[in-house]
């Protein structure tokens, strides 16, 4: 699916209804996709965001299989309109118990990709889910031999900088205590950024992060406003040359939980019947 302004054009394919080319003036925005970094463009984390632990979500004393960030990413979309792309809900009862729906629409509004994600409950009783968005994007004039390849600016809510930043440590991709405190609100991006896994913002303190050249000047800016969580990423691969800017509502699993999904951090309840919506954007600022 293509859609386009006067000023941007995407494409969003079918499987995963996943955003996968980001244009302006010719200029390709987003990851290419390319196996040897990583062969996914934008997934949509949903139920799940992060590895839930030993890859196993619980309910009602029963453990259900579920992979690092659900099963959005890997399933097939049917395309409702112009920009609107609809899941229907799992119906094995021994993948993932509840039974919910999700349409996503992508909207142009000038320079800027605007997504809704609506969730909603179509089983009979209350269902748990979290949802988060993964979009990954070139790095301005990357040359792997620059010891920067550019800045990362954080913003909370009402666009204030946010400083410190204290960020969440992943291991075998579950969550350990926070131990990180980086006293800028711009973190430069280098070779050694990822060597310990993504950097992860808990308690809404980042909703929005900014991607700069190497000069310092603004790219492109990925907001949230709803986001509970924010994760920064790329594989600790040499020459890798993107990032993604993740904003979520939800988070991996600390190591060694293994309690009821209704207890895990940041999950979300719907009532029968009831909707959930997660909203974020892209803009292009050069």
């Amino acid at each position: 699916m293509r859609l386009s302004n006067d000023i941007i054009t995407i494409e969003v394919a079918e499987h995963g209804a996943e955003l996968v080319s980001l244009q302006k003036d010719g200029r390709e925005y987003m990851w290419s996709g390319d196996p040897a970094y990583w062969n996914r463009h934008a997934p949509i984390l949903f139920p799940a965001v992060g590895k839930p632990y030993n890859n196993e979500l619980h309910v009602d004393g029963k453990a259900y299989p579920m992979k690092q960030h659900g099963y959005a990413r890997d399933s097939e979309f049917e395309v409702l309109g112009e920009g609107r792309l609809r899941l229907m809900p799992c119906p094995l009862s021994d993948s993932y118990p509840f039974r919910l729906g999700l349409v996503v629409c992508y909207r142009l509004n000038g320079n800027a990709v605007e997504v809704t994600w609506t969730v909603e409950n179509l089983d009979c009783r209350d269902a748990y889910f979290q949802i988060g968005a993964h979009p990954g994007f070139m790095l301005p004039e990357y040359n792997a031999a620059d010891a920067i390849h550019g800045y990362i600016h954080y913003y909370d809510r009402e666009g204030r900088p946010v400083s410190p930043v204290i960020v969440s440590a992943l291991e075998d991709g579950n969550r350990i205590p926070r131990s990180i405190v980086n006293v800028a609100d711009c973190m430069p991006i280098t070779a050694d950024t990822f060597a310990h896994d993504a950097l992860m913002f808990e308690g809404g303190q980042v909703t929005k992060a900014v991607l700069c050249d190497k000069e310092g000047n603004a790219v492109l800016g990925v907001s949230c406003p709803q986001a509970e969580a924010y994760g920064i990423w790329a594989p600790h691969k040499e020459g890798c040359p993107f990032v993604c800017l993740e904003p979520w509502c939800g988070i991996c699993d600390a190591k060694g939980f293994t309690a009821d999904i209704s207890m895990r951090q940041y999950i979300h309840r719907l009532a029968p019947k009831e909707k959930y919506t997660f909203t974020y954007a892209i803009d292009i600022f050069r």
